[in-house]
């Protein structure tokens, strides 16, 4: 599929989705989350074992592209927040591992899209921001993902004061997972997705789906929807394997 705002490059198991807006800093109009929807899905179906999503230009993305909305009315609002919902849930919902590779800002939604990233990786130079607690318009959808990311004292911070926290403390806090010298930054997403791909995809894809699923249960909850996915998954071939493999004493044979 050809794409205006997103750029898709597959290299061996990986693909890299890239923001492709940087005169617009990679504000995230409708038709830019649109076609990050559809290139999320075209991948998704495919047999890649990771994906890196990355922002070209000055910064990794500032978030939503007030064009859009400034004077637009209730339900054309509504309507791109529902789509931006549905972009960040497909790629918690993808079966492949997704990493951010985030450089410079990432604010609002752009810090939303760093959230909603099964891993990130930042530069020393990155920054991030839920800028709308200080301005006319709070920052409601960005804070879902990124409150269960940091807890709920610093989502108030980040929330309530607007601003810049820096990569440093963005990790601290559990917002992004490696901070690298900016000229580390692609070697160092690459080295955490192999880390993170390893092993057999498809038991990988029911694992990532089975985290979010009970994630924001009640640990009882969690418990007794982790038990039964973990008793089902236990009859695949991939668990099998790897279990044979164990008491053998030799490395693991995936399935196809």
């Amino acid at each position: 599929m050809a794409y205006e705002h997103v750029l898709v490059d597959r290299e061996g198991p990986y693909v890299t989705i890239t923001m492709n807006r940087p005169e617009r800093r990679n504000a995230l109009s409708l038709a830019h989350m649109r076609e990050l929807l559809a290139a999320f899905r075209e991948v998704g179906e495919t047999d890649a074992r990771g994906v890196v999503l990355a922002g070209n230009g000055p910064v990794f993305s500032a978030g939503h592209d007030f064009a859009d909305m400034a004077g637009a009315e209730y339900d054309s609002v509504r309507t791109l927040l529902q789509a931006c919902t549905e972009m960040m849930q497909t790629m918690q919902a993808v079966p492949q591992v997704v990493v951010a590779r985030v450089h410079s800002l990432a604010t609002a939604a752009g810090c939303q899209l760093v959230a909603s990233c099964d891993l990130a990786v930042a530069a020393e130079s990155a920054g991030f921001a839920t800028p709308g607690g200080k301005g006319g318009w709070f920052c409601h959808t960005p804070m879902v993902p990124v409150a269960r990311a940091v807890g709920r004292k610093r989502a108030m911070e980040l929330a309530l004061t607007g601003d810049v926290i820096d990569a440093r403390t963005a990790y601290e806090w559990g917002l992004v997972n490696r901070v690298v010298p900016d000229d580390e930054l692609e070697k160092a997403t690459l080295d955490l997705l192999e880390r993170a791909t390893r092993g057999s995809a498809r038991s990988k894809a029911l694992g990532k789906q089975a985290l979010y699923a009970h994630l924001d249960r009640p640990e009882r909850d969690a418990y007794t929807y982790a038990v039964e996915v973990m008793a089902a998954s236990s009859q695949t071939p991939e668990a099998q394997e790897g279990m044979h493999a164990f008491l053998e004493k030799r490395p693991p044979v995936w399935p196809a």
